[in-house]
């Protein structure tokens, strides 16, 4: 397991955007399969994107799509998040981990996710 840091959140306007990155510790996340996800209050935590370990492949919730960028930078041990077009139904905590593909099912520990709030 990889210890997986969250950062980036904050407050923003709709329409806005916000960068995410997602910082692990170890070469190990050279291999894994990565996502972030995000849990809205009251509400289940859901599936937002994901990126395979070459980075070669990327898989995006219907409700992100067109919207959100994911990638990563494996000489950085980062993957990020890129949102743009920001809507009020977007403020969650984002949360980063292992998944497996192509059932995008977290794998790994949960971080303590990073908060993302957009006002409309």
């Amino acid at each position: 397991q990889v210890p997986l840091a969250e950062s980036g959140g904050g407050l923003v306007q709709a329409g806005g955007s916000l960068r995410l990155s997602c910082a692990a510790s170890g070469r190990t996340m050279l291999t894994y399969n990565m996502g972030w996800f995000r849990q809205a209050p009251g509400k289940e935590r859901e599936f937002v994107a994901g990126i395979s370990w070459t980075g070669t492949r990327t898989f995006y919730a219907d409700s992100v799509k067109g919207r959100f960028n994911i990638s990563r930078d494996n000489a950085k041990y980062t993957m990020y998040l890129q949102m743009n077009k920001l809507k009020p139904e977007d403020t969650a905590v984002y949360y980063c981990t292992n998944i497996g593909i192509p059932s995008m099912t977290p794998s790994g520990p949960w971080g303590q996710g990073t908060q993302v709030t957009v006002s409309s």
